[in-house]
Parts: structure tokens; sequence; C-alpha cells
């Protein structure tokens, strides 16, 4: 089970960081996405996390704004976004796989529920 939360609204330039929880896994090697979807687009990849390896990925738009880091002792994933843009809004959710990331949505099997990041300019 995942639960995704922290969203919410800010100005262009401020800061949110999203926290994803999870519980249930029986593996130590799984792999933490988190993805986007603004209204009228498709599903976007935003950052990966591998747990085997501490492996990391951050599609291109949030590279140096954006940070995934997570917390074991609390089962927590947490995405820190900095310099928050107006295109950053939408939707966001964490998925969970067994073993490596992927930026492919269809390869998670397990998603939370969304929360809604907006940002105003």
């Amino acid at each position: 089970q995942l639960q995704a939360f922290g969203g919410g609204l800010v100005q262009a330039g401020g800061s949110l960081r999203l926290s994803c929880t999870a519980s249930g896994f029986t593996t130590d090697d799984y792999a933490i996405g988190w993805f986007r979807q603004a209204p009228g687009k498709a599903r976007q990849g935003v950052s990966c996390f591998s747990s085997r390896d501490g492996s990391t990925y951050y599609t291109d738009s949030v590279k140096g704004r954006f940070t995934v880091s997570s917390d074991n002792a609390k089962n927590t994933l947490y995405l820190q976004m900095n310099s928050l843009e107006p295109n950053d809004t939408a939707v966001y959710y964490c998925a969970a796989k067994v073993r490596g990331y992927s930026r492919s949505d269809y390869l998670y099997d397990y998603w939370g529920q969304g929360t809604q990041v907006t940002v105003s300019s």
C-alpha cells in the first residue's frame, strides 16, 4: 500500500516536499517512481528511486530542482521540489514495483492516491 501526500498551492519559485509512505512490502529490492499528470496531458515520469543501489532518475525538466531521498526507518520516500514553475502543476503520484526502477508507468504494480500540486505564476 502506498500513500502520497504533501501537495498544495505554492507560488512560482517556491518549494514543496511530497512524501510517499509504503507498507506491506516483503522485499528490500524495490523501486519507487514519482509520476505526474496535468489536465489534458499524458502521465509523465518525474523521478525514480531504486532501493537496491540508491540509484535515481530525473526527467530533464526537473533536474537540478527536484531531489528524491528515502527514510528507510519510516518506509518513506520524499520528493523535494524547489524552484517550482507553473508547468509543474499536476497531480503527483507515487508508484512501486519490484526490483529496479523504470521510467515506464505501466511497469509499476502499486499506486498511491494522487496529491495535487498547483504552482501559481
